[in-house]
């Protein structure tokens, strides 16, 4: 087991080595772009990216403090599964509002990697494969429809 320091430590070199890794890649529309703290441009909706100790979880996040707010982006990108799935080339999990780790009501599309671990720098390699496409895929997703989205 690691100590609090010392997990604090494995994950931010683990985010840097994936950071280093991606920054080659530009995004869809061909730019610069941090990959690890993805920007949509939109507020409380985000591109997360989680690894722990058992698994490996990419997610489109609806954090809006209201419900209402986060069921309308939930209905916009259901309007748009079919598209996101063909993008992302797997179908994902759909949850409309529940509450995250920290007990935050919110709603999230997500797909997970199991039996991977963050602090086990040889999984390292898998948890980055498992990322990487998907990453790039949402950016080709948002890059594509982030119009839908905007006007709400």
């Amino acid at each position: 087991m690691y100590n609090r320091q010392e997990s604090s430590l494995l994950r931010q070199q683990f985010w840097t080595s994936f950071g280093r890794y991606m920054l080659p890649v530009p995004s869809a529309e061909g730019t610069k772009i941090n990959w690890v703290n993805y920007k949509t441009g939109i507020k409380d909706l985000y591109f997360k990216m989680e690894a722990g100790n058992k698994t490996a979880t990419i997610a489109i996040v609806m954090a809006h403090a209201e419900a209402q707010r986060q069921t309308i982006f939930f209905n916009q990108f259901m309007q748009c599964r079919k598209i996101l799935e063909d993008a992302m080339q797997e179908k994902w999990q759909w949850v409309l509002q529940a509450p995250d780790a920290h007990g935050k009501i919110t709603s999230r599309i997500y797909a997970s990697q199991a039996g991977v671990n963050v602090f086990n720098k040889e999984d390292w390699p898998a948890i980055i494969s498992f990322f990487k496409p998907r990453i790039m895929a949402l950016d080709a997703f948002w890059s594509a429809m982030s119009d839908v989205f905007v006007y709400l």
